[in-house]
């Protein structure tokens, strides 16, 4: 069974729910194209990096979600893996690839809409835009876009696939406390 981000649910809002996600360390491939293929183009050199092709050669357990960050400016997209719980940024091989990046994301909250079925663009991006505005009707103050965690294998039937729309909170547990 593949590992899973770790997070711990904190409060239940209306039509979502908050996390803490502690700190962690993503491989990560910026890419450009169609929400989609830019994430399929991605995917290998992540997959080749955690399968030791990196500076020592170096295997890493394959960790959900897959993270997608799509650029609604652009074309762009960051399509990141989550490595294990416990890597350290400062232990891990260096990428041989040089499309792939290492990242320490700190500590934080987020809020999340976990539904089921196939995710396309325009499925992600209208979640996405409801969980903004419920975030922002819950009085909530966001950080970013929203962006977009897929949690199973592509053979897998798309009424069975776990997807979720996330977007970064600043100011949590402090302002809801306040309120």
């Amino acid at each position: 069974m593949t590992e899973q981000q770790p997070y711990t649910v904190v409060a239940t809002e209306a039509g979502f729910e908050v996390r803490h996600y502690p700190d962690y360390v993503l491989a990560q491939v910026k890419t450009t194209g169609e929400f989609n293929s830019a994430a399929n183009s991605a995917f290998r050199p992540l997959v080749n990096y955690i399968s030791g092709r990196n500076k020592t050669r170096t295997q890493y357990a394959m960790t959900a979600p897959v993270l997608h960050a799509p650029n609604p400016d652009s074309t762009e997209h960051i399509i990141s893996f989550v490595l294990p719980e416990g890597t350290s940024i400062k232990d891990l091989a260096l990428p041989v690839d040089a499309e792939v990046t290492l990242k320490h994301v700190k500590a934080h909250y987020a809020a999340a809409l976990t539904f089921r079925g196939l995710a396309n663009y325009e499925k992600f991006n209208s979640l996405g835009s409801q969980l903004n505005a419920a975030v922002q009707s819950a009085g909530l103050n966001i950080s970013g876009d929203p962006y977009y965690a897929r949690f199973d294998p592509p053979w897998k039937p798309g009424f069975l696939r776990h997807n979720e729309a996330l977007i970064a909170l600043t100011g949590y547990p402090q302002e809801k406390e306040q309120k």
